[in-house]
C-alpha cells in the first residue's frame, strides 16, 4: 500500500515522462509517496518490437514490474527469481538468443501478442495488466500506433533500437537518430489528458535522445508542456550514463555529455533541473536564469532512495510555488 503524507501530497497529481529501468527508478519513488491514483506515467514505446512473433514493450514492462514490485534487482529489467529454461532450449536449437527472455517474462509477452491480435489497444492491455499486478498508478503507453525507433550508423545502416542496443551491444557510431519510423504515431489520448491534469510534469533520467525524445516528438506533448511546470532529472552524471548509451550517443551526436548538456537539451520546457549532488555545480551563466537548478543524490540503488529523491523533487516545488 502506498504511504503518502496528507498534505501536501495528498491532492497532489504527477505525471511523468519515461523510459525503461532509469525512468522506473523514479516512478517508483513517486508511486510510493504519492495519493494512490495520482501517478500517471507516459512510457516511451519507442523502444517495441517483435520477436519470435511475439510484440515485446521494454520501457512498459520495465516500469509495470517495478511497481508491481516484480522487477529483478540486480539487472533491472525482467523479473526476480527468474528462469531461462526456454532460452536454453532455443540456444540449443541453434534460435536467435541476443535478445534473452525469461520463462515467466514470456507469459507476459504471449499474451499481450494474444490480446492484441484479438484487435484490443495496448493502452487497455497495460491498464489490465496492471490491475491483475495491483498497480494504483496510471501506465500509460505513449502511444497505441507503432511508433519506432530506429538508429542511423555511420556506415549507412538502419538499425531499429533493440537491433542496436542488444543484438550489437550500442557499438556502432551514431550518425542519425529516426524517431517513429517515419510513420505517425498519435499521442495516446489519456497520456494527454494526463499532462493536463497534472500539476507537476517529470522527466525522468531516462535517455534524452531514445526514451524521452519520441515522446517530446509526438504532436501536442511539447505544447501542453509549456503550460506546465516542468521538472527534468539528469541521467548524465559526472559525463556517465549510470546505464545505457546516453553519453556515447551525446559524444556521437557533436554533444559534449554532461548534466548541462541534458539542461539544454530540454531548456525550452523547463522549470527546474535536478543534477547530481556529486557533480561540478553550473556557473552563474550555463543555465537560464528562469530555469532554477538543483543537486541532490540522483543515483537510487534502492527504495529508499528512489523514495528520498521523489521526496526531494516535490518538496522543491511546492517551495517554488509558495506552499510549505
Amino acid at each position: 500500500m502506498n504511504e503518502f503524507r496528507p498534505s501536501p501530497y495528498s491532492n497532489l497529481k504527477v505525471s511523468i515522462l519515461a523510459g525503461g529501468v532509469g525512468g522506473a527508478k523514479l516512478v517508483l519513488g513517486l508511486d510510493r509517496i504519492l495519493a494512490p491514483g495520482n501517478l500517471s506515467a507516459i512510457v516511451n514505446t519507442g523502444d517495441d518490437f517483435t520477436h519470435f512473433g511475439l510484440k515485446i514493450c521494454p520501457d512498459i514492462d520495465s516500469v509495470c514490474y517495478s511497481l508491481a514490485g516484480l522487477a529483478n534487482k540486480s539487472y533491472g529489467w525482467g523479473l526476480e527469481g527468474e528462469t531461462w529454461n526456454v532460452a536454453d532450449g532455443l540456444e540449443a536449437l541453434g534460435a536467435p538468443t541476443w535478445f534473452q527472455l525469461g520463462d515467466r517474462d514470456l507469459a507476459t509477452h504471449l499474451e499481450r501478442t494474444r490480446l492484441l491480435g484479438q484487435g484490443q489497444q495496448l493502452s487497455r492491455i497495460v491498464r489490465d495488466f496492471c490491475a491483475r499486478w495491483g498497480i494504483v498508478s496510471r501506465v500509460l503507453p505513449m502511444s497505441d500506433d507503432e511508433a519506432p525507433t530506429l538508429i542511423e550508423t555511420s556506415s549507412g545502416m538502419i538499425l531499429p533500437f533493440q537491433d542496436y542496443l542488444v543484438k550489437e551491444k550500442a557499438q556502432p557510431e551514431i550518425s542519425r537518430i529516426l524517431l517513429h519510423g517515419g510513420l505517425e504515431p498519435r499521442l495516446l489520448p489519456e497520456a494527454l489528458d494526463a499532462i493536463r491534469d497534472a500539476a507537476l510534469i517529470l522527466i525522468a533520467p531516462s535517455n534524452p535522445w531514445v526514451s524521452i525524445d519520441p515522446i517530446l516528438a509526438l504532436e501536442g506533448v511539447r505544447e501542453a508542456l509549456k503550460e506546465k511546470f516542468v521538472v527534468a532529472v539528469s541521467p548524465i552524471i559526472q559525463g556517465k550514463a549510470i546505464k545505457g548509451p546516453a553519453a556515447k550517443m551525446f559524444t556521437e551526436l557533436g554533444i559534449q555529455p554532461s548534466s548541462l548538456a541534458v539542461l539544454r537539451h530540454y531548456s525550452e520546457l523547463l522549470d527546474l533541473f535536478v543534477y547530481d549532488s556529486s557533480d561540478e555545480p553550473f556557473s552563474a551563466k550555463d543555465a537560464p536564469s528562469r530555469i532554477k537548478t538543483v543537486q541532490l543524490q540522483t543515483i537510487m540503488t534502492d527504495e529508499a532512495d528512489k523514495i528520498q529523491l521523489a521526496q526531494a523533487i516535490l518538496d522543491i516545488f511546492f517551495k517554488m510555488n509558495g506552499q510549505s
